[in-house]
């Protein structure tokens, strides 16, 4: 699905990324960890093709991300920015979701179906102007559009920041639904229970270069991968080591533990 290759990247003479290598298969689910700098928006962008590698290889797809055309890779790339406003581009939301569905499917029905699934899921108004919504319904706007692709592999790029708690869980839950169905998901977050809840794999980034993968349950009770890369486990695995309780990543499974 996804494979990198001693991959780095150069903003002019300034290496933000460097030797990066590590594979994605079908249907993981990967968060990308790191405090703020440590490359971890440019090393998506290298995995969605948006940028070429300055050293290394990128392969997305089966193609090599330094000549294969950005159209192609995102055919079965879907590609959520930080900030929606960067990502959406039509007048009206169903027509902005409609926009990435005539590229990807040729059944005219088949794309009226899936753009209404996705007006019902976020409950969107397909009739609105996404730039007179609010930016949790702009940052839902710009996932329904991708969402609807139904790519096989899913970058998403702190999809939940500044979002209340009702949108975070209306947007987990739809890359969620994804994901079971197959698609590999790579997700920058902040949000460690976020991490902690939806994630299998963690991918910890420190000053452009990968410190750690593995078990997101392992790393997060690493206290030198973590402390290293200034980042807090989510609160229940952080309440269990503190607690000398082995095994505890849960609220469920603090229960047991406390009940034993």
């Amino acid at each position: 699905m996804l494979r990198l290759e001693n991959a780095g990247f150069c903003y002019g003479r300034n290496e933000v990324v460097t030797d990066i290598s590590f594979s994605l298969g079908k249907g993981e689910f990967a968060v990308l960890l790191g405090e703020n700098g440590a490359g971890k928006s440019t090393l998506c962008r290298l995995c969605g093709g948006l940028v070429k590698p300055s050293s290394g290889r990128v392969i997305n797809g089966g193609q090599d991300t330094r000549t294969a055309k950005a159209s192609l890779l995102a055919r079965n790339t879907g590609f959520l920015f930080q900030n929606p406003d960067r990502q959406i581009c039509r007048n009206t939301i169903r027509e902005e979701i409609m926009f990435g569905l005539e590229y990807a499917l040729d059944d005219g029905d088949e794309r009226e179906r899936r753009c209404d699934e996705m007006l019902d899921l976020f409950s969107l108004d397909g009739s609105a102007d996404p730039f007179n919504m609010s930016r949790g319904e702009r940052q839902k706007t710009a996932l329904a559009s991708v969402l609807a692709r139904r790519p096989s592999l899913l970058i998403l790029d702190e999809p939940t920041t500044g979002l209340d708690y009702r949108e975070c869980v209306t947007i987990m839950e739809a890359v969620s639904s994804l994901h079971r169905e197959g698609t590999a998901v790579l997700m920058i977050t902040h949000d460690m229970e976020v991490a902690a809840d939806f994630a299998v794999r963690a991918l910890v980034l420190n000053r452009g270069r990968l410190a750690a993968d593995g078990p997101i349950r392992t790393i997060m009770k690493d206290r030198a991968i973590m402390e290293a890369a200034s980042l807090l486990p989510a609160q229940i695995p952080s309440l269990a080591m503190a607690l000398g309780l082995d095994g505890v990543f849960t609220l469920d499974e603090m229960y047991a533990a406390a009940s034993s």
